[in-house]
Protein backbone atom coordinates (compact mmCIF):
# COMPACT_ATOMS: atom_id res chain seq x y z
CA UNK A 1 0.00 0.00 0.00
CA UNK A 2 1.27 3.44 -0.81
CA UNK A 3 2.19 5.71 2.09
CA UNK A 4 0.16 8.80 1.19
CA UNK A 5 1.05 10.58 4.42
CA UNK A 6 4.76 10.66 3.54
CA UNK A 7 5.58 11.56 -0.06
CA UNK A 8 9.29 10.78 0.60
CA UNK A 9 9.34 7.73 2.86
CA UNK A 10 13.10 7.22 2.36
CA UNK A 11 14.12 10.79 3.27
CA UNK A 12 16.06 11.29 6.47
CA UNK A 13 14.23 13.42 8.99
CA UNK A 14 15.93 16.40 10.67
CA UNK A 15 16.82 15.19 14.14
CA UNK A 16 17.62 17.10 17.35
CA UNK A 17 21.21 15.88 17.08
CA UNK A 18 21.54 17.76 13.76
CA UNK A 19 20.43 20.94 15.50
CA UNK A 20 22.95 20.39 18.30
CA UNK A 21 25.72 19.81 15.78
CA UNK A 22 24.83 22.99 13.91
CA UNK A 23 24.76 24.97 17.16
CA UNK A 24 28.12 23.50 18.18
CA UNK A 25 29.68 24.47 14.85
CA UNK A 26 28.38 28.04 15.17
CA UNK A 27 29.74 28.26 18.71
CA UNK A 28 33.11 26.84 17.64
CA UNK A 29 33.45 29.40 14.85
CA UNK A 30 32.56 32.20 17.25
CA UNK A 31 35.08 30.90 19.78
CA UNK A 32 37.91 30.57 17.24
CA UNK A 33 37.14 34.03 15.87
CA UNK A 34 37.43 35.38 19.42
CA UNK A 35 40.82 33.68 19.82
CA UNK A 36 42.13 35.12 16.54
CA UNK A 37 40.76 38.57 17.37
CA UNK A 38 42.55 38.58 20.71
CA UNK A 39 45.75 37.29 19.13
CA UNK A 40 45.81 39.71 16.17
CA UNK A 41 44.86 42.68 18.36
CA UNK A 42 47.69 41.83 20.75
CA UNK A 43 50.17 41.60 17.85
CA UNK A 44 49.00 45.01 16.59
CA UNK A 45 49.26 46.55 20.06
CA UNK A 46 52.75 45.14 20.60
CA UNK A 47 53.85 46.42 17.18
CA UNK A 48 52.59 49.94 17.87
CA UNK A 49 54.20 50.04 21.31
CA UNK A 50 57.51 48.75 19.90
CA UNK A 51 57.45 51.26 17.03
CA UNK A 52 56.74 54.32 19.15
CA UNK A 53 59.10 53.25 21.95
CA UNK A 54 61.92 52.96 19.40
CA UNK A 55 60.97 56.10 17.46
CA UNK A 56 63.98 58.38 17.24
CA UNK A 57 66.54 55.64 16.76
CA UNK A 58 69.61 56.26 18.89
CA UNK A 59 67.77 59.00 20.79
CA UNK A 60 64.69 56.89 21.50
CA UNK A 61 63.67 55.67 24.96
CA UNK A 62 64.29 52.10 23.71
CA UNK A 63 67.90 52.91 22.84
CA UNK A 64 68.58 54.62 26.16
CA UNK A 65 67.05 51.82 28.21
CA UNK A 66 67.68 48.61 26.24
CA UNK A 67 71.13 49.52 24.90
CA UNK A 68 72.27 51.67 27.76
CA UNK A 69 72.09 49.01 30.45
CA UNK A 70 70.69 49.41 33.94
CA UNK A 71 68.08 47.60 35.98
CA UNK A 72 65.18 48.90 33.88
CA UNK A 73 66.54 47.01 30.88
CA UNK A 74 66.14 43.69 32.70
CA UNK A 75 62.70 44.67 33.98
CA UNK A 76 61.54 45.18 30.39
CA UNK A 77 63.24 41.97 29.22
CA UNK A 78 61.63 39.74 31.86
CA UNK A 79 58.27 41.53 32.27
CA UNK A 80 56.56 39.44 29.52
CA UNK A 81 57.52 36.24 31.35
CA UNK A 82 56.01 37.61 34.55
CA UNK A 83 52.77 38.38 32.72
CA UNK A 84 52.61 34.86 31.23
CA UNK A 85 53.07 33.36 34.69
CA UNK A 86 50.33 35.65 36.04
CA UNK A 87 47.98 34.60 33.23
CA UNK A 88 48.51 30.91 33.92
CA UNK A 89 48.21 31.25 37.69
CA UNK A 90 45.18 33.50 37.49
CA UNK A 91 43.23 31.52 34.90
CA UNK A 92 40.78 30.15 37.46
CA UNK A 93 41.17 32.90 40.07
CA UNK A 94 40.89 36.20 38.21
CA UNK A 95 37.70 37.70 36.89
CA UNK A 96 37.26 37.92 33.14
CA UNK A 97 38.00 41.65 33.23
CA UNK A 98 41.19 41.21 35.25
CA UNK A 99 42.41 38.41 33.00
CA UNK A 100 41.83 40.59 29.94
CA UNK A 101 43.72 43.48 31.59
CA UNK A 102 46.68 41.19 32.30
CA UNK A 103 46.56 39.93 28.69
CA UNK A 104 46.73 43.48 27.30
CA UNK A 105 49.45 44.31 29.80
CA UNK A 106 51.38 41.33 28.46
CA UNK A 107 51.01 42.68 24.90
CA UNK A 108 52.34 46.08 25.99
CA UNK A 109 55.27 44.48 27.85
CA UNK A 110 56.09 42.41 24.77
CA UNK A 111 56.00 45.57 22.67
CA UNK A 112 58.52 47.28 24.93
CA UNK A 113 60.77 44.22 24.78
CA UNK A 114 60.43 43.89 20.99
CA UNK A 115 61.30 47.53 20.37
CA UNK A 116 64.96 46.54 20.07
CA UNK A 117 64.28 45.03 16.61
CA UNK A 118 63.64 48.55 15.27
CA UNK A 119 67.08 49.54 16.53
CA UNK A 120 68.89 46.54 15.05
CA UNK A 121 67.13 45.78 11.74
CA UNK A 122 66.00 47.87 8.79
CA UNK A 123 62.34 48.69 8.33
CA UNK A 124 62.16 46.67 5.10
CA UNK A 125 63.59 43.60 6.84
CA UNK A 126 61.06 43.87 9.64
CA UNK A 127 58.16 44.26 7.20
CA UNK A 128 59.28 41.31 5.06
CA UNK A 129 59.75 39.05 8.09
CA UNK A 130 56.37 40.13 9.47
CA UNK A 131 54.42 39.39 6.29
CA UNK A 132 56.27 36.11 5.76
CA UNK A 133 55.40 35.11 9.32
CA UNK A 134 51.77 36.17 8.84
CA UNK A 135 51.44 34.08 5.67
CA UNK A 136 53.11 31.05 7.27
CA UNK A 137 51.02 31.41 10.43
CA UNK A 138 47.76 31.62 8.45
CA UNK A 139 48.58 28.49 6.44
CA UNK A 140 49.78 26.48 9.42
CA UNK A 141 46.86 27.52 11.62
CA UNK A 142 44.41 26.63 8.86
CA UNK A 143 46.06 23.22 8.59
CA UNK A 144 45.82 22.70 12.34
CA UNK A 145 42.14 23.64 12.27
CA UNK A 146 41.09 21.52 9.30
CA UNK A 147 43.31 18.44 9.46
CA UNK A 148 41.79 15.16 10.61
CA UNK A 149 45.21 13.99 11.78
CA UNK A 150 45.72 13.99 15.54
CA UNK A 151 48.66 16.29 16.26
CA UNK A 152 48.69 15.72 20.02
CA UNK A 153 51.49 13.15 19.69
CA UNK A 154 53.78 15.88 18.35
CA UNK A 155 53.37 17.98 21.49
CA UNK A 156 56.05 16.13 23.44
CA UNK A 157 58.55 16.35 20.59
CA UNK A 158 57.88 20.07 20.17
CA UNK A 159 58.41 20.73 23.87
CA UNK A 160 61.62 18.69 23.86
CA UNK A 161 62.78 20.60 20.78
CA UNK A 162 61.99 23.90 22.49
CA UNK A 163 64.02 22.92 25.56
CA UNK A 164 66.92 21.94 23.33
CA UNK A 165 66.59 25.25 21.49
CA UNK A 166 66.78 27.21 24.75
CA UNK A 167 69.84 25.26 25.90
CA UNK A 168 71.56 25.78 22.53
CA UNK A 169 70.78 29.51 22.66
CA UNK A 170 72.28 29.81 26.13
CA UNK A 171 75.40 27.93 25.03
CA UNK A 172 75.76 30.21 22.03
CA UNK A 173 75.88 33.21 24.34
CA UNK A 174 79.27 31.78 25.31
CA UNK A 175 80.47 30.49 21.92
CA UNK A 176 79.15 33.42 19.84
CA UNK A 177 79.07 31.22 16.73
CA UNK A 178 77.29 32.68 13.69
CA UNK A 179 76.87 29.20 12.18
CA UNK A 180 75.31 27.93 15.39
CA UNK A 181 73.04 30.99 15.52
CA UNK A 182 71.83 30.28 11.98
CA UNK A 183 71.13 26.65 12.87
CA UNK A 184 69.25 27.72 16.00
CA UNK A 185 67.14 30.15 13.98
CA UNK A 186 66.29 27.56 11.31
CA UNK A 187 65.32 25.00 13.92
CA UNK A 188 63.36 27.67 15.79
CA UNK A 189 61.26 28.43 12.70
CA UNK A 190 60.46 24.72 12.29
CA UNK A 191 59.58 24.26 15.97
CA UNK A 192 57.23 27.24 16.15
CA UNK A 193 55.69 26.33 12.81
CA UNK A 194 54.85 22.99 14.43
CA UNK A 195 53.54 24.72 17.55
CA UNK A 196 51.25 26.90 15.42
CA UNK A 197 49.46 23.90 13.93
CA UNK A 198 49.51 21.99 17.22
CA UNK A 199 48.18 24.88 19.33
CA UNK A 200 45.44 25.61 16.79
CA UNK A 201 44.19 22.03 16.92
CA UNK A 202 44.42 22.01 20.71
CA UNK A 203 42.46 25.27 20.87
CA UNK A 204 39.76 23.76 18.69
CA UNK A 205 39.65 20.61 20.83
CA UNK A 206 39.41 22.57 24.09
CA UNK A 207 36.18 24.19 22.98
CA UNK A 208 34.33 20.91 23.53
CA UNK A 209 35.23 21.11 27.23
CA UNK A 210 34.49 24.80 27.85
CA UNK A 211 31.60 25.56 25.48
CA UNK A 212 28.88 27.51 27.26
CA UNK A 213 30.77 27.65 30.56
CA UNK A 214 32.44 30.49 32.45
CA UNK A 215 35.81 29.19 31.27
CA UNK A 216 35.08 29.71 27.56
CA UNK A 217 36.23 33.34 27.44
CA UNK A 218 39.22 32.70 29.68
CA UNK A 219 40.33 29.72 27.61
CA UNK A 220 40.09 31.90 24.49
CA UNK A 221 42.49 34.41 26.08
CA UNK A 222 44.99 31.71 27.02
CA UNK A 223 44.77 30.16 23.56
CA UNK A 224 45.37 33.58 22.02
CA UNK A 225 48.45 33.97 24.21
CA UNK A 226 49.88 30.67 22.97
CA UNK A 227 49.25 31.52 19.31
CA UNK A 228 50.64 35.02 19.85
CA UNK A 229 53.89 33.56 21.18
CA UNK A 230 54.06 31.11 18.26
CA UNK A 231 53.72 33.97 15.79
CA UNK A 232 56.19 36.31 17.53
CA UNK A 233 58.86 33.64 17.89
CA UNK A 234 58.51 32.57 14.26
CA UNK A 235 58.80 36.24 13.26
CA UNK A 236 61.94 36.78 15.35
CA UNK A 237 63.69 33.66 14.02
CA UNK A 238 62.86 34.60 10.43
CA UNK A 239 64.15 38.10 11.09
CA UNK A 240 67.43 36.71 12.39
CA UNK A 241 67.82 34.57 9.27
CA UNK A 242 66.88 37.07 6.57
CA UNK A 243 67.01 40.45 8.32
CA UNK A 244 69.42 43.19 7.27
CA UNK A 245 71.20 45.04 10.06
CA UNK A 246 71.13 48.82 10.27
CA UNK A 247 74.91 48.82 10.78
Amino acid sequence: MANWSDPQPNATAFSPSDARTAAYDVGLRRYMLSVYNYMSSAVLLSGLVAFFFAMGGENSPAAHILLGGGILRYVIMFAPLAFVIALNMGLSRMSDGTLQAVFWGFAVAMGLSLSSVFLVYTGNSIAQAFFASAAAFAGLSLYGYTTKRDLSAFGTFLVMGLIGLIVASLLNLWFQSSAMQLAISLIGVVIFAGFTAYDTQRTKSLYAHVAGTAMEQRTAIMAATSLYLDFINMFLFLLRIFGSSRN
